[in-house]
């Protein structure tokens, strides 16, 4: 794993066909365990893996204070800055961990149409608050034009199984449950009977076929 300019974690070949950029869940930097380990799955699978993180993380790692994140709708343009930033050569793919694939969703389809990223790719989307299921983040996704991969633990609180199949989404979003998946993707094995590592494995498997796939795609007119 490198840093680049000191902003970028990257991981995977420098000649992958494909590069995704991930930024992080509100809570937790762009280095976190859950990060770490499906960026280091997806690496491994010869993808291009950079992460990057919204300023306010950043100024919690040099103040040391926990100030609460800012609302999603506000990180878009740092969102934007990043991907000049990285300047990736080859097919880009966005997305994030939570309020990250968030954020990203939210700049997805203008990005598309103009041909500047192939696709999105959401590690346990937010789909609503803990504990308030009335309150949800799914308007613009039912108009989402961008292909787009969700992948989602089944008892995610942020969203489960039961509660997204009632919500009206767009046909260019395919999702992945991962079962007994918490919101950072992990079962409980005695339940499920699966492992993070299973899921993470079928995590980055799936991913890599879905993005190769994306290349034969094309953004509507």
């Amino acid at each position: 794993m490198t840093i680049a300019n000191g902003k970028f974690l990257l991981q995977g070949p420098e000649d992958a066909g494909i590069t995704i950029l991930l930024a992080h869940g509100a809570g937790a930097p762009m280095d976190s365990a859950s990060m770490n380990a499906a960026a280091g799955a997806l690496a491994e699978r010869n993808i291009r893996v950079a992460r990057f993180e919204f300023a306010y993380m950043a100024g919690r790692r040099s103040s040391g204070l926990r100030k609460p994140p800012p609302r999603a709708e506000t990180l878009k343009d740092e969102y934007l800055a990043a991907i000049t930033e990285l300047g990736a050569a080859g097919p880009l793919i966005i997305g994030g961990k939570s309020m990250g694939g968030r954020v990203a969703s939210m700049i997805a389809d203008e990005l598309y149409a103009a041909g500047k990223i192939a696709g999105l790719l959401c590690l346990g989307y937010p789909f609503h608050p803990p504990g308030k299921p009335e309150n949800l983040r799914t308007a613009h996704l039912a108009e989402l034009k961008t292909p787009t991969l969700i992948c989602q633990g089944t008892r995610d609180e942020f969203g489960t199984r039961e509660e997204v199949a009632r919500y009206v989404l767009s046909d260019a979003i395919e999702i992945v449950w991962l079962e007994d998946g918490d919101h950072d993707l992990k079962p409980r094995k005695a339940v499920s009977g699966f492992t993070a590592a299973d899921h993470l494995r079928t995590v980055a498997e799936t991913v890599r076929a879905w993005g190769a796939g994306l290349g034969n795609r094309k953004a509507p007119d």
